[in-house]
């Protein structure tokens, strides 16, 4: 296979990351409705598609991922900008991704959003409440809860400020008490 031609970086592989529940779905899906031609590669949506994925989480994940770099080399070598809203807490897909954007001569960039332990328990628990809830927040809840529920989900927090260190590129963004507004703006202003 021919490696790609060396481009100068017109796309950018957008990479929001942060606790379950914190803003990285609506943070995301406001910067593509705000931006055209950018593409939402919601990674849980993806492994939605998988027949037998609740039966299956981790393979589903594992194959969705795949999938998932597939489909942005795709897009960021047409010359449009990829954001993915999803929690790692280990570094190998996170590298996974900033090595197909070196691939492709497009830019990576790196967010992350945080809020308080509690403010995350909270509004991840809240999330899975009322009439119009996501699926895919759902199933989130499910796999949390398989896993230990509140205590899982404090595990996946440390895991994401443990890795922090490894990353100095990383633009933190505070997203406490679900002020999405000015969240959005800070992450918007991270990408300018």
């Amino acid at each position: 296979m021919p490696a790609p031609s060396a481009r100068t970086p017109d796309s950018r592989l957008i990479l929001v990351n942060g606790p379950p529940g914190v803003g990285k779905s609506t943070v995301a899906q406001r910067y593509v409705d705000a931006h055209p031609g950018v593409l939402n590669l919601d990674i849980d949506r993806i492994r939605r598609l998988i027949g037998g994925w609740r039966d299956v989480p981790v393979t589903a994940g594992g194959s969705a991922r795949v999938l998932a770099l597939a489909m942005a080399r795709a897009h960021l070598m047409a010359g449009h900008d990829v954001v993915i809203p999803q929690y790692l807490g280990r570094l190998a897909f996170i590298e996974r991704l900033e090595a197909l954007a070196r691939e492709v001569g497009a830019a990576f960039v790196e967010v992350v959003l945080l809020a308080g332990r509690d403010e995350v328990q909270r509004r991840f628990a809240a999330r899975t409440q009322g009439p119009a809830v996501d699926p895919v927040h759902l199933d989130a809840r499910s796999l949390v809860d398989q896993a230990g529920g509140t205590t899982a989900l404090g595990a996946m927090y440390d895991r994401l400020l443990g890795l922090l260190p490894a990353r100095p590129g990383a633009r933190v963004v505070w997203a406490d008490r679900g002020r999405i507004d000015e969240t959005y703006t800070d992450v918007v202003a991270h990408l300018a």
